[in-house]
């Protein structure tokens, strides 16, 4: 037990310690003693007290009432924020998310009985390390296992979030879900009250799912227990979608392989999560090949991801990065390509998207379950010979020309208008072509003869 104590804050433990100074009790509670007890340094420290909000303002001299209406308030100490909660018992929760009203207790049992899990259901008291443990969490941890306090009809009923924190705790934590509560997250009830959840909300608890070694437990999880049929009925389309002879799985199999084969980084897995999503939609039987086929199935996926990011609440910059990666995934390169293609594919698909796409290809391709060293061999091949045309100043937009559009009016004698801007698309083109052209007289000459030939074909 010294050993858990010792890394808890000082800061911490003077929160304590002043509460018993003035008669009171503290203790931490939580997702932080549970991390103590898997060996993991917390990230936030929470105390639970069975003083009233008033009475830890009186005690503090700098406190925020950050939820005071629900008996949660923050104190700072050496500018660092606390979250100090009194014991609470709690009512109906008519919104699915809040209790209607909060009973302040002084039994901390009680408190720990309206919590969601068991391992996030004890608490520890950081100065003399006497712990609480009324509905054996810490014994679950050891077993690997999560379980709803008390019945988890009710537990589910009362907060919808619980049913997508258990699919994600199933996954950071890496534990199995005791099967009473795995058939309550299946639940009529439980939907009902899931339904009522905010879509920013949805879209965190996605985003920490992220963070697993293996995401795909939590999104398998919310696929058997029906949560993710209501967030993104679109990616149920997947399963059972079989695919071509060069895949060991069907489509939903596959995007839970890639996911899990991404590096953690939460735009990367989420557009490996969305990147066949259109392949059910696309899918065709080829009587050349005698297969299927999943023609622009990449196109179709990027128009289905874009709304459902902007439905789960996205920001604009992460829902266009991964909406461009659904959209650039498939990679199809082969030695036999010219640097003047090589430089066409990173024309289109952008330099700066260019490094996310080759860790994506990777993902894809690692997770079709089968040998796959010569396709990865090609993205690296790839990667290396974009790396170095970027790197030695390709042209690969009409910014990198070396003349500009007051240089294309001004020796061409036109206007400003469109005309200015497709002729300087047909010039980048033949930069791609041959970038020994990108010389200012070289491309005022290309560009008079194209405006003449342009001039005329007209009738």
């Amino acid at each position: 037990m010294r050993s858990l104590l010792e890394k808890v804050p000082e800061d911490v433990a003077f929160l304590v310690r002043r509460l018993r100074e003035k008669g009171k009790r503290g203790w931490i509670v939580g997702g932080c003693v549970r991390d103590l007890l898997r060996g993991k340094t917390p990230k936030d420290w929470d105390v639970a007290t069975d003083a009233r909000p008033n009475e830890v303002k009186r005690f503090f001299p700098r406190v925020i009432e950050t939820g005071i209406a629900h008996g949660t308030v923050t104190v700072l100490v050496d500018h660092r924020p606390y979250e100090v909660t009194t014991l609470r018992g709690e009512g109906a929760y008519s919104d699915g998310r809040r209790p209607d009203k909060v009973e302040f207790v002084d039994d901390i049992v009680a408190d720990l009985a309206r919590r969601d899990f068991t391992f996030n259901a004890i608490a520890l008291d950081p100065i003399d390390g006497h712990v609480i443990d009324p509905f054996d969490g810490k014994g679950d941890l050891d077993r690997g296992l999560l379980r709803a306090v008390g019945d988890p009809r009710e537990r589910f009923a009362e907060d919808g979030l619980r049913v997508l924190r258990a699919a994600r705790f199933s996954a950071t934590l890496d534990v199995a879900i005791d099967e009473a509560t795995l058939q309550a997250m299946s639940s009529d009830s439980a939907h009902d009250t899931f339904k009522k959840v905010s879509a920013e909300r949805v879209r965190d608890e996605w985003v920490k799912s992220m963070t697993a070694g293996k995401p795909s437990i939590a999104f398998d999880t919310m696929r058997k227990t029906g949560l993710l049929g209501i967030t993104c009925p679109e990616l149920i389309e997947s399963v059972g979608c079989t695919q071509n002879r060069y895949h060991s799985f069907d489509v939903w199999g596959h995007a839970m392989a890639c996911l899990d084969a991404a590096e953690p980084d939460a735009v990367l897995r989420m557009s490996a999560l969305f990147h066949d999503v259109g392949k059910p939609r696309s899918r065709a039987f080829s009587d050349k090949t005698n297969d299927f086929t999943f023609y622009d199935h990449e196109r179709i996926g990027a128009e289905m991801a874009d709304p459902i990011l902007q439905r789960l609440r996205f920001s604009n910059e992460e829902r266009q990065t991964i909406v461009a990666l659904v959209r650039h995934h498939l990679i199809c390169y082969s030695a036999d390509w010219t640097d003047a293609a090589v430089r066409r594919w990173l024309r289109r698909v952008s330099p700066g998207l260019a490094p996310l796409l080759y860790k994506l290809g990777r993902a894809d391709v690692r997770g079709k379950g089968r040998p796959v060293d010569d396709e990865l061999a090609n993205i690296d091949e790839l990667e290396e010979r974009a790396t170095k045309l970027v790197a030695d100043g390709t042209a690969l937009s009409t910014r990198d020309l070396a003349i500009k559009g007051h240089d294309v009016m001004k020796e061409l004698g036109i206007k400003p208008g469109p005309v200015v801007g497709r002729l300087l698309d047909r010039l980048l083109e033949l930069v791609i072509d041959d970038p020994s052209r990108n010389e200012r007289d070289t491309l005022i000459a290309e560009a008079k003869q194209i405006l003449s030939e342009a001039e005329g074909s007209k009738p």
